[in-house]
């Protein structure tokens, strides 16, 4: 990992890029509960995949991994949403949440790989 000031402004920048997205996402989502929160975690293992299989540098992992998507995905939020939707519904969400994630992820690495 560059740990270098050139480094922490790779990872900044790429968290303002990644939370104004996920900002973008979450208004275009209107009020229906966990669906933002859904998509950008779904769009973002698939994407994590992607880096994982193409990226080359460091300094493109920094900005895209560490910085964009970190801040594009969320965890906590995930959480809030599971909680507000109740048990029934919040347990269907973490598990439809978990496999899409890991099968948008897979198909990440794939695509990348291909590329």
């Amino acid at each position: 990992m560059e740990r270098t000031p050139i480094g922490f402004l790779l990872v900044a920048l790429g968290g303002f890029v990644g939370a104004v997205a996920r900002y973008g996402v979450d208004v275009a989502a209107g009020d229906v509960t966990g669906l933002g929160t859904f998509t950008v975690n779904a769009v973002g293992s698939f994407a994590l995949g992607v880096l994982v299989a193409r990226a080359t540098t460091t300094r493109t992992q920094l900005f895209v991994g560490t910085g964009a998507l970190s801040s594009f995905t969320t965890y906590s939020t995930f959480v809030g949403d599971t909680v507000a939707l109740g048990t029934a519904a919040g347990a269907r969400y973490v598990a439809a949440s978990y496999v899409v994630g890991f099968a948008a992820a897979t198909v990440g690495l794939v695509a990348g790989r291909r590329l």
